[in-house]
């Protein structure tokens, strides 16, 4: 290779790591997210349905996730109270994490404590992240240009399938070797490692560059169209689940052993989602957010249908390959429909908006993720899943058509 040639080709990688630096404090956050959250709540239902544990009371683990549903009770307080020292968002940022922090460090203690205190304290610290999270999005809102968020969204997924493979893959895979103290203590101290980053971001400089919020007749005409999108979002995140969160059980009833789900669920499916969050950005900015919704949709229905097959016929290689399919295009869809969610929160509100519009969403949809496994372990895994492949595909379309109908950034025409 010339000198010019290898000149050129640093140059290059210069300008790589510069687009990509002011993504890192996004990315280390969400890593922090998704390990939490894998560690506490993605390991738990797989190890006792192997322990024999019945389908419904499985569904139940869920729980663990519902301050995710909730933020919006409390994310008003996150738009109007500033915090001292740190900017705004910042300051909530580092707050919502230093909390989670001091109480994974004490659940590190409670190995043997009663399982009621052991889940306060997992809900508690679930409700930590979650606040870090909505925090999070409203800088995104307020401080990224709209033609960034794309990658912002990438960066994110990115980092939260990172997270997961950490917290799921390599902490529950190791937790016969850690034990229960340094395992906890690990997760806490990658948050407290990843929230370095985000502690120099410029927010009072670049505040205002995400754009003028949009503009309303009146608060009952924001609620009005929060509300359309909420029944969306929860339409689909509820679709969503039916269709593929049982996946893995259903892995487990056909026979396939819980190293290997376990393998799929902390290693494959992280792995898969963090490569879809790579190239989903640019392919959706080269087709368009609604093509790349369908595709993703009609792949997702795909896989369903070949999971249906395979229950009815007891076939365990089949499922395996499903359930992967199911990954790849679950993952594709993850940066548009964030990258949606930012732009539907572009309000005066964001930390609120983004609450609703996920929050609200993901809780409205908790009924079906409880029930999912009971309903399958009534119907039977292959009934069940036939059964949800309409509901996924009526969803898809409603998101689909939403996104068509809402205008371009910039464009917003008062309501």
């Amino acid at each position: 290779m010339s000198g010019s040639a290898t000149i050129r080709l640093s140059e290059r990688a210069g300008a790589a790591l510069t687009g990509l630096r002011p993504l890192a404090p996004f990315f280390c956050l969400y890593v922090t997210f998704g390990a939490t959250i894998g560690f506490l709540a993605g390991g738990a239902p797989l190890i006792l349905r192997a322990r024999g544990m019945d389908l419904a009371e499985v569904g139940l683990l869920q729980l663990i996730n519902l301050p995710v549903g909730l933020t919006f009770l409390w994310a008003a307080a996150l738009d109007r109270v500033r915090l001292p020292v740190l900017p705004h968002r910042v300051g909530w940022i580092a707050a919502a994490q230093g909390l989670t922090v001091a109480l994974l460090a004490t659940l590190s203690f409670g190995e043997h404590w009663p399982l009621p205190v052991l889940l306060a304290l997992a809900i508690a610290a679930c409700a930590c992240v979650a606040t870090m999270d909505i925090a999070l999005e409203a800088l995104v809102v307020e401080t990224v240009p709209t033609e960034r968020r794309a990658f912002v969204a990438s960066a994110k997924l990115c980092g939260a399938s990172l997270g997961g493979i950490l917290g799921v893959g390599v902490l529950v895979g190791s937790y016969d070797v850690l034990g229960w103290r340094l395992a906890v203590l690990a997760c806490a101290g990658l948050d407290a490692l990843c929230l370095l980053p985000i502690l120099a971001y410029p927010e009072r400089r670049l505040r205002g560059a995400g754009g003028a919020p949009e503009r309303w007749s009146g608060s009952f005409a924001r609620l009005r169209a929060l509300v359309s999108r909420i029944l969306v979002l929860g339409a689909y995140f509820a679709a969503s689940y039916l269709l593929a969160g049982p996946n893995t059980l259903a892995l487990l009833d056909l026979g396939v052993s819980l190293q290997q789900v376990g393998f799929l669920t902390g290693s494959v499916l992280p792995g898969v989602n963090l490569v879809m969050a790579l190239v989903a950005g640019g392919l959706a900015a080269r087709f368009g957010t609604v093509r790349l919704i369908l595709v993703g949709g009609f792949g997702c229905l795909a896989s369903g249908g070949l999971m249906a097959a395979a229950c009815a016929a007891a076939a365990p290689g089949p499922a395996v390959a499903a359930a992967i399919l199911n990954f790849v295009c679950g993952g594709l869809l993850g940066v548009p429909v964030f990258n949606m969610i930012y732009r539907w929160a572009q309000g005066p509100r964001p930390a609120t908006d983004y609450a609703l519009l996920f929050g609200a969403a993901f809780f409205a949809a908790m009924p079906l993720r409880v029930a999912a496994p009971a309903l399958a372990g009534w119907a039977g895994w292959a009934a069940y899943f036939l059964a949800a492949m309409p509901v996924y595909a009526a969803s898809v379309a409603w998101l689909a058509v939403a996104v068509a109908r809402t205008p371009p950034a910039g464009r917003e025409r008062t309501r």
